[in-house]
């Protein structure tokens, strides 16, 4: 049940198991293993799990799920034997993971950089199966390198780069060799990895308040108010943290398009901060750019700019041009004077907003995906579709890298490419893309949210259009 929940990202269930999970680290973490090992473990992919690891070759890959595997080659093999059936129709492939683990790569260290996070151990005397499986298990999250993909009955030698084809022979299994890594080991989301690490979840505490945020990043919405509620529930009523809470509360609310109820909060939050510390005011001018955001999102164009001005002219007390938070307040502005088609007054704050993200972000940050979206419509709006398109893919590139493959901001960029097809009077490419960006739309958001119903909207007209 547990490692279900952890394959399929089931949030409530994952945290549920919360206990379990680490009692199991901690006892990973205390049978460690002290050498080097080669283990083994015997699978039947599905066709698509296949072709995805095909396209890993050579790539950093990270599990969600605890890994459980063999010392003894022939247990893993047993497996496969076991499960051939399923071979038969063509739709599986029977697959032998060989894994090479280093101790040395994952150990303790007295550098708090070095810290295990994600431990392996024999643990035939903790198992219920007892010392016949020599199960090595890994903890979740455990990264590797996909060295090479090779057939049954190719050495060694064979080429890595292991484009291979699936035998017409559903008996022969195919050998996966992957090697553990650290999460220091040098890859693409690497700097991503490092900068949501120590900046935005670098918490002594982990509580339902931090569940919460890491469920709103991921554009779980429900969710996260749902865990935001229950952390109001076990609040005294003069608890410190309820304005940072009220905040959150808005945050969620807005996304959801309850509007009336995200300035109720906000407000909460704002009397809260100006009375208690009204000498903060760079947490005071983010309470008012938040709001500026439920005004904007109302059609509210008036009360939104207002809003972000003074939230510009509060930060500006506190901090210096640069500071990263600028970077929002600035790209909002710029929605803001897009709306009212004033485009090249947006393409100044949109690029503004660009500038500073690009000192502090690493290059593949969501937030740059969003800088790059807005630039990409405004070139929509002067009609250079080719620099629109520029952009949005490459807001889309990195959005799809950084971001949960159901997250709205996906969406919104699939829509937009979608629009500019559109405007080039190309059809059917226009309604490819809006027809992925309402699947995500329709799974993420409730079925009355403005964005499901616009793409609805933007779908039918390039359809009538045919």
């Amino acid at each position: 049940m547990m490692n279900k929940a952890l394959r399929v990202r089931n949030t409530e269930v994952m945290f549920l198991f919360r206990t379990v999970i680490r009692d199991i680290y901690e006892q990973l973490l205390a049978y460690q293993c002290q050498k080097r090992v080669t283990v083994y473990r015997g699978q039947v992919l599905s066709i698509v799990e296949y072709k995805k690891l095909e396209k890993s070759c050579g790539s950093i890959i990270s599990l969600n799920s605890f890994l459980s595997t063999s010392l003894n080659r022939i247990i893993a093999e047993g497996f496969v034997q076991r499960n051939m059936h399923l071979c038969a129709s063509g739709d599986y492939v029977a697959v032998i993971f060989e894994i090479e683990a280093d101790p040395a790569v994952v150990c303790m260290k007295n550098d708090k950089t070095k810290k295990n996070r994600l431990p392996f151990a024999q643990i035939d005397e903790l198992s219920y199966y007892g010392e016949g499986e020599s199960e090595v298990l890994f903890m979740l999250g455990s990264i590797f390198r996909l060295n090479e993909i090779i057939s049954h009955d190719q050495s060694s030698s064979s080429s890595s780069s292991s484009s291979l084809l699936l035998s017409a022979d559903p008996t022969t299994s195919i050998i996966i060799r992957m090697t553990l890594c650290s999460d220091d080991d040098d890859n693409d989301l690497k700097q991503l990895y490092d900068h949501h690490l120590k900046n935005e979840y670098d918490r002594k505490e982990t509580n339902l308040l931090s569940l919460g945020d890491v469920l709103r990043n991921m554009g779980k919405f429900d969710l996260a108010e749902k865990y935001y509620c229950r952390w109001l529930s076990e609040l005294p009523s003069n608890d410190p943290s309820l304005g940072v809470l009220y905040q959150r509360l808005g945050m969620v609310a807005n996304a959801k398009g309850e509007y009336n109820t995200s300035l109720e909060w906000y407000q909460k939050s704002l009397e809260i901060t100006v009375k208690t510390r009204p000498s903060d005011y760079a947490n005071i001018g983010i309470t008012h750019n938040n709001i500026g955001n439920v005004h904007r999102n109302n059609n509210d164009r008036g009360r939104a700019l207002e809003s972000y001005n003074r939230a510009v002219s509060l930060f500006k007390q506190a901090h210096d041009e640069s500071h990263p938070h600028l970077a929002s307040f600035y790209n909002n502005i710029g929605t803001i004077y897009q709306k009212e088609k004033k485009y090249f007054e947006a393409l100044e704050f949109y690029e503004k907003s660009l500038a500073i993200d690009n000192k502090h972000l690493p290059p593949d940050h969501p937030d740059l995906g969003t800088s790059y979206n807005n630039i990409g419509t405004v070139h929509r709006g002067l009609g250079h579709y080719d620099l629109a398109l520029d952009h949005c893919n490459r807001s889309l590139k990195i959005r799809l890298k950084s971001l949960p493959a159901q997250h709205p901001s996906i969406a919104m960029t699939y829509e937009n490419i979608g629009l500019v097809y559109e405007d080039k009077v190309e059809l059917k490419q226009a309604l490819t893309y809006m027809k992925k960006a309402q699947t995500i739309y329709e799974v993420a958001l409730p079925f009355n949210h403005p964005y499901v119903v616009k793409i609805k909207n933007d779908v039918k007209r390039v359809e009538d259009k045919f």
